[in-house]
């Protein structure tokens, strides 16, 4: 699997990567405020796509759900969820 990222002049960076099935799935990490936004498209017309705005939060919490992280509970003062996030 081929992963792929794009600067976004003004906006931030896009990490992408296509599924099996075709779709892009990618997450813009923005340069300001720190916001993700999860995007897709259908993988027939790349000019319909969807997204979903995560805050740093949220997107660590999604990151948890998926299995991708391995959180130590602790006082950790860098990370917004009041731990230490290894592999974010």
């Amino acid at each position: 699997m081929d992963l792929e990222s794009t600067p976004l002049p003004g906006i931030g960076l896009r990490h992408s990567f296509v599924t099996e099935e075709g779709r892009r799935i990618g997450v813009v990490v923005r340069h300001v405020g720190g916001r993700r936004d999860l995007v897709h498209d259908d993988g027939v017309d790349p000019d319909s796509a969807c997204s979903l705005a995560l805050t740093r939060v949220e997107a660590i919490a999604l990151a948890r759900l998926l299995g991708v992280l391995d959180v130590v509970e602790g006082s950790g003062a860098g990370c917004a969820t009041g731990g230490h996030v290894r592999g974010a």
